[in-house]
């Protein structure tokens, strides 16, 4: 079974990249004074628990409609009115919870450490229904009309069946003994489950069975030290409503593939766990080094590169009025134009660091800090 905690040295790798060196690979850089396009201004905040906790579990917020909600390690879980900040409604689930939640049609589903599933309505926060999976799970579940697919951290995918939560196939991979902390989060449409593991390896899987399609190794492991052989796909793959995948990995590639069939329409070497942004043709993404890229999504030619956020430890990317938006490891908050990649704007959140993609809507962002500060912004232009 796969670890829920790498250990100290692969923790270390996306920092570090060896643990011999004594200086970090990509020392974060200094943040530097600019000339601000846009302003974020605080409209609320609100205390969420005790937030992650130690071991950072990824319990990302969501949205669904006005209303966020939002959960700490320990499992308990608020909804909150998305424009005031005001608590519809808290519930204290008794459970240690490891997953980002999913909110959608009047449930919320989440993975719990102790490898079970639960489903919630969104109304109070009771639980309809609780299933076992395999192990625990850190990758929000993700549904489909009939399905709830849960990627587990030993490298099952199990659907379950969204009314009763009852379990209708599971699919094993092959993972390697170290992996990145973390796993890959399904692609769920209607047919098919898009899945990333951590032998780097892209697997296609038929919803009615479990069985899969097609499958692609998108990394090859290369290097001596396990550490250097690390190729994970941990982030979610991103496809388009015409058929386009987009799959990145860590000491990989970014591969476009047409969806259907797995054929590579374009690749470039480019190591990255997070997951990539698309944004009319163009296509963002982070690498290992917190550079910031902008790519022509039908050919993957660059369009622009911003170094300037380099080893800050960057959130995946999200977007809101024009800008790119990104947490840091010591709790900034950053506006990148998306057109240039020029700095537009910045504000410290909290000194717990963000790790977790802030949640934008419109002009509006929400971002939860390591330490469980659920923080509400609005981003205005400058005078």
């Amino acid at each position: 079974m796969k670890p829920t905690l790498v250990i100290a040295c692969a923790a270390l790798a996306l920092l570090a990249g060896c643990a011999s060196k004594s200086e970090p690979q990509y020392p974060p850089k200094a943040l530097e004074a600019f000339e601000a396009s846009s302003e974020l201004r605080a409209d609320w905040s609100r205390g969420i628990g005790d937030g992650l906790g130690r071991a950072s579990y990824p319990i990302s917020p969501a949205r669904d409609g006005d209303t966020l909600f939002a959960a700490d390690a320990e499992g308990r879980l608020m909804a909150i009115d998305a424009n005031s900040g005001d608590v519809e409604w808290r519930q204290d689930l008794g459970e240690a919870i490891s997953s980002g939640i999913t909110a959608v049609a009047g449930q919320l589903y989440l993975g719990t450490r102790n490898g079970e599933v639960l489903a919630l309505r969104q109304a109070d926060g009771s639980v309809e229904w609780r299933a076992r999976v395999p192990s625990e799970v850190l990758a929000a579940p993700q549904p489909n009309q009939q399905l709830l697919v849960v990627q587990s951290v030993d490298g099952s995918v199990t659907a379950l069946d969204r009314a009763s939560g009852a379990e209708r196939w599971v699919y094993a991979a092959n993972e390697p003994a170290l992996t990145l902390r973390g796993t890959g989060t399904p692609q769920v449409i209607e047919p098919v489950t898009f899945a990333g593991f951590a032998n780097g390896r892209l697997v296609t899987l038929d919803n009615r069975s479990g069985q899969p399609l097609w499958d692609l190794r998108v990394a090859v492991p290369q290097g001596r030290s396990e550490i250097a052989r690390l190729v994970d796909l941990d982030g979610q793959p991103l496809l388009t409503p015409d058929g386009r995948l987009y799959v990145t990995s860590y000491n990989g590639r970014l591969v476009a593939l047409e969806a259907t069939t797995g054929e590579v329409m374009w690749e470039r070497d480019h190591s990255s766990y997070l997951t990539p942004l698309l944004v009319g043709d163009f296509l963002f993404t982070v690498n290992e080094a917190g550079h910031v890229l902008a790519l022509d999504a039908l050919n993957g030619q660059p369009i622009w590169r911003n170094e300037d956020l380099e080893g800050r430890w960057l959130t995946a990317p999200a977007f809101a009025d024009g800008k790119l938006v990104f947490g840091d490891f010591e709790g900034y908050l950053h506006l990148l134009e998306a057109r240039d990649g020029e700095l537009a704007g910045r504000t410290r959140i909290n000194r717990s660091g963000i790790m977790l993609r802030p949640l934008t809507e419109g002009r509006q962002i929400h971002v939860l800090a390591n330490d469980g500060r659920l923080e509400a912004l609005t981003i205005r232009e400058t005078p």
